[in-house]
């Protein structure tokens, strides 16, 4: 099973937005379908998605882990400037398996990061 599309939860899909366009220097595109909101990757694969009710950031569920090629420094030295809050500091997995953190976004989302160095 390979994930097509991948949705993080919001209550504020500006706030999110700036936090992620920060921290992964990335602009996304916003929708805006009245009470739906959503700021889409360009880099595609998934969103950020604003509903009351239906959308609910959350540190527990699954961890999705986001590609922080070539070395997730560079994005993890962003986050706590953004607003978000660094849980695991970068470790190293295995050498096949390269290097992991986790962080919580300004959402209140817990999310992971892998790369290979």
């Amino acid at each position: 099973m390979k994930p097509i599309w991948i949705e993080i939860p919001t209550t504020d899909i500006q706030r999110a937005k700036t936090f992620y366009e920060s921290v992964f220097d990335e602009k996304l595109q916003v929708l805006d379908m009245g009470e739906f909101k959503m700021a889409i990757f360009t880099s595609g694969g998934f969103a950020l998605c604003q509903l009351k009710d239906v959308y609910r950031p959350s540190t527990e569920g699954p961890l999705i882990y986001l590609n922080a090629n070539p070395d997730l420094n560079s994005i993890l030295e962003k986050v706590a400037p953004a607003g978000g809050e660094i849980l695991i500091e970068k470790r190293q997995i295995s050498e096949e398996q390269g290097y992991m953190a986790v962080f919580i976004d300004t959402e209140g989302n817990r999310l992971g990061l892998r790369s290979k160095n």
